[in-house]
């Protein structure tokens, strides 16, 4: 059996609200190490939502979310939810999934995420999770595929500001969180290998040196640097990751596409928190995605009640 990972992220480019990278995890039959996941899972799960299929849809999340949509959440949640119930997961609210997914949030100094209590699932039947997890369930078992979990690292404002101030740069914060999944995979490959497919950050194509940083005591291969397809090989004496940043991974690997929909999904759940609360604080508030334009946009609106209400800039708005 193999250990194959994804990792991406959902809200490095906005003004407002977190930065959220997640990974997911599975062991699968050594022949389906490197192979695509959706074929063995099929039809149970499918790469593209189609008008008359059943299948659990996991792909890429910016195709998938509509915001404009009544049900803009509901590839998302189908996927998140539905995988987490495969797994015998059941979260019945946002702090239940942040239980299960995080090792704790960080959300205390940010009025408009306390509580958590978001019922689960917002735009879902519960009975629909149910029978979408069960029949993934059905198709992991069939394929000899297990789910060992998701994991979230979600960074608030006030944090994304303090490492941004530090390094001065996106692409490195972002690096940086990428490794904190790295780490936590890793430290959990008690022997054997590991193989962990990311989403390439940016036009960075050489993560060689960083990787080193990172992980001392580690010895490094570089496998592959092209402009589409980094690849390095780390190990110690029990271990081995091959740990591959490549162009268009959301579309190629299932587990980094349902990282990328985690993300997704945890983002849009805080800022329907944020919008709420500033919402009942300023009357007629159109709510915000958080993105450049529009956040600022927002984030002027609501100067006054930030004023009123003695919430610090630094908590609300990215200072890159």
């Amino acid at each position: 059996m193999a250990i194959v990972a994804g990792i991406d992220e959902a809200g490095l480019g906005p003004v407002l609200g977190p930065l959220v990278m997640c990974a997911s995890v599975f062991e699968v039959p050594d022949a389906l190490s490197d192979q695509p996941l959706w074929e063995a899972l099929a039809p149970a799960v499918a790469r593209k939502a189609g008008r008359k299929s059943a299948a659990l849809v996991i792909g890429d999340s910016k195709k998938l979310f509509n915001r404009k949509s009544p049900k803009a959440l509901r590839h998302l949640e189908r996927a998140v939810l539905s995988t987490l119930a495969a797994n015998e997961q059941h979260p019945e609210t946002l702090s239940d999934l942040l239980t299960i997914i995080t090792a704790g949030a960080g959300t205390e100094k940010y009025p408009w995420y306390r509580p958590a209590e978001v019922t689960l699932p917002r735009v879902l039947g519960p009975t629909d999770v149910s029978l979408s997890g069960n029949a993934l369930a059905v198709a992991m078992r069939k394929a000899g595929i297990r789910m060992r979990g998701i994991r979230a690292e979600c960074v608030f404002v006030g944090e994304f500001n303090r490492i941004i101030r530090a390094t001065r740069n996106k692409s490195t914060t972002a690096l940086g969180i990428t490794f904190r999944l790295v780490q936590y995979l890793w430290t959990r490959l008690k022997s054997g290998s590991m193989h962990i497919q990311i989403d390439r950050q940016g036009g960075r194509m050489r993560y060689l040196s960083s990787l080193e940083r990172a992980f001392e005591g580690c010895s490094f291969k570089i496998l592959r640097e092209t402009p589409d397809c980094s690849a390095y090989e780390m190990s110690d004496a029990r271990r081995t990751a091959r740990i591959t940043f490549s162009v268009g991974a959301e579309a190629a690997h299932l587990p980094v596409a349902l990282a990328s929909m985690a993300a997704k999904y945890l983002r849009e759940l805080f800022m329907e928190m944020f919008n709420k609360f500033w919402s009942a604080h300023i009357e007629g508030l159109t709510p915000t995605a958080g993105y450049y334009t529009d956040g600022r946009r927002f984030y002027g609106e609501i100067q006054e009640a930030m004023g009123r209400l003695s919430v610090e800039e630094d908590i609300v708005y990215r200072c890159r």
